[in-house]
């Protein structure tokens, strides 16, 4: 009797302590609600095509150009002799992303082709077996992230995989792809087997894929790299609770860990949502954290002649109509074969950084807008014991020099102008809020003006 009451004793102890030393959802989650700006890296031995394949600019190529084309995984493998990024300089990425105020990165250690930008005891297909490079990229990255002090997250493909048999495949019309003159053939194979249109990709069952290829691999992103701060799933394509299940389970070696909502819907919902491409309107806002990403140009992955850059205008606003509405903005660089950030991107990302150096306090640790609607730009703002401070973005700038602000009912204390600190006049009328600007904007992309109230 003794002995299992003094079982009971340690149990109640041991819960207790680890009750004690688990983070709550809360906690886990503030360092992301504060940094509201983040880098999303999508590279990969695709990166070797450029979007090309057989000659052919291939219709969303990029990192889904294997099954766009309908390319034969012996082929594919070959291409991935050709990915030797001798100009890949974490540093000189995570810097970039620091300068840019970006607060964490977030890289495909594997996308859906199977292929693992690290060293992996699971497959030979990674870069450190598979290529000339022979070298695992994400050691230096994780190394540089906690130099420049950025939270470093994985990208994590767990349900499809094109080169490890067992993974699954999300059917895609050839001609998708591009004007095959094969594609009825192609497109009756894949229909009868699950999208998979290479039999080798089929020679064992995807649950002996999570077991030994996907599960194995989680863990030694878990246990080989640091601090991991987010693990971003995508495409649950065939997976089912057991699978995600086992899965979720790996998560415990990072107990500060967050994740997104691709493991498995709608059982596993994650920690926050992830709006693809768009930006919400506040109606489609439920009140969970969400974060919108989004491609620079028009892929994810580096595609040779995609050179329809977004301005870094739409790319700022983009990110205050963002933080406007309590949500974070995960942007995207698609790196060459080399290890280089296209000229495109590193242009943006300069001029982002020159903004977010002058108006990142109007961004960084903010909440969404308690105002109505406002014609002229978004508000963000920051609540304190002392008071809150609204953050008015002025995208379009009065003719007549007066920014009229509804919703205020408070004492108004202060307003100034972030860029050079001007101390701004206000008048207050009824539910509105009046004040004086100068006769031009200090920022034509957005002027921010904090108001303490």
């Amino acid at each position: 009797m003794r002995k299992v009451f003094h079982l009971f004793i340690v149990l109640l102890v041991t819960t207790q302590l680890f009750a004690q030393t688990t983070p709550s959802r809360d906690q886990r989650m503030q360092w992301w609600r504060d940094a509201r700006f983040g880098m999303f890296i999508h590279w990969g031995d695709y990166a070797v095509l450029g979007g090309v394949y057989n000659g052919q600019q291939v219709g969303r190529g990029g990192e889904w150009i294997m099954n766009r084309a309908k390319i034969p995984v012996a082929t594919y493998q070959q291409y991935a002799r050709q990915f030797n990024p001798t100009k890949y300089d974490a540093d000189a990425w995570v810097k970039t992303a620091k300068d840019a105020g970006m607060k964490y990165i977030v890289i495909t250690a594997k996308h859906h082709d199977g292929f693992a930008l690290f060293k992996s005891s699971a497959s030979k297909w990674n870069i450190v077996d598979a290529t000339p490079y022979g070298k695992d990229v994400l050691k230096p990255l994780a190394a540089a992230c906690k130099k420049y002090g950025l939270k470093l997250g994985f990208y994590y493909s767990q349900a499809q995989d094109w080169n490890n048999p067992g993974g699954a495949a999300a059917r895609k019309i050839a001609t998708e792809g591009w004007p095959n003159p094969d594609s009825a053939r192609i497109d009756a194979y894949t229909l009868e087997h699950s999208g998979h249109w290479d039999p080798a990709q089929t020679t064992t069952s995807m649950s002996e894929y999570i077991d030994k290829v996907a599960v194995p691999q989680v863990k030694e992103l878990l246990t080989n790299y640091g601090d991991v701060a987010v693990l971003w799933w995508d495409t649950p394509t065939n997976m089912t609770d057991e699978y995600a299940e086992k899965l979720q389970a790996v998560l415990a070696l990072q107990p500060n860990i967050i994740t997104n909502d691709r493991l498995k819907r709608p059982n596993f919902p994650g920690d926050y949502k992830t709006p693809e491409q768009k930006i919400p309107s506040p109606a489609e806002l439920d009140g969970r954290d969400w974060e919108t990403c989004m491609t620079m140009n028009g892929t994810w992955g580096y595609k040779s002649y995609d050179h329809k850059w977004k301005s870094t205008e739409t790319l700022i606003r983009n990110l205050v109509d963002i933080a406007s509405k309590n949500g974070n903005y995960l942007l995207n660089v698609g790196p060459d074969a080399s290890g280089a950030f296209p000229e495109g991107s590193l242009t943006a990302l300069k001029g982002i950084g020159q903004w977010m150096k002058v108006n990142g306090e109007a961004i960084y640790g903010t909440q969404g807008s308690p105002l109505p609607p406002l014609p002229w730009g978004r508000c963000t703002q920051k609540k304190k014991d002392n008071g809150t401070t609204l953050y008015l973005h002025i995208f379009d700038w009065p003719a007549d020099g007066k920014l009229h602000v509804p919703g205020i009912k408070e004492k108004i204390h202060h307003a100034r102008l972030l860029a050079g600190g001007q101390t701004l006049s206000t008048n207050a009328r009824a539910d509105e809020l009046i004040i004086d600007l100068p006769a031009q904007a200090p920022d034509k992309i957005a002027t921010v003006v904090a108001v303490s109230l």
